[in-house]
């Protein structure tokens, strides 16, 4: 009892504060898609995209390297110009 330790508390892993940036880079890049997904008029192609971003997140959620989640970062926000663009011309 007297060794400081909470029994039972789930241990609290240390991250960087780059990894954290990143990981709010991340989660903000997938919120800005479903919100551009959310627009597009027909439901069926809603569904679709959102389980496509939902999986490409969830497939790389392993990555640790921040120059590769980095870059993935940059790759996602081309990704999101383009279907802010398709999205825009559906309007």
């Amino acid at each position: 009892m007297a060794s400081g330790k909470i029994t039972g508390a789930p241990s609290l892993k240390r991250v960087s504060a780059t990894a954290f940036i990143l990981r709010s880079e991340v989660l903000r890049l997938y919120r800005d898609m479903l919100r551009t997904i959310k627009r597009i008029p027909s439901q069926q192609q809603r569904e679709e995209l959102q389980t496509w971003v939902r999986t490409d997140f969830e497939n790389n959620k392993h990555h640790t390297d921040e120059e590769v989640i980095r870059m993935m970062i940059t790759k996602g926000r081309i990704s999101l110009k383009e279907l802010e663009q398709t999205v825009n011309l559906l309007a």
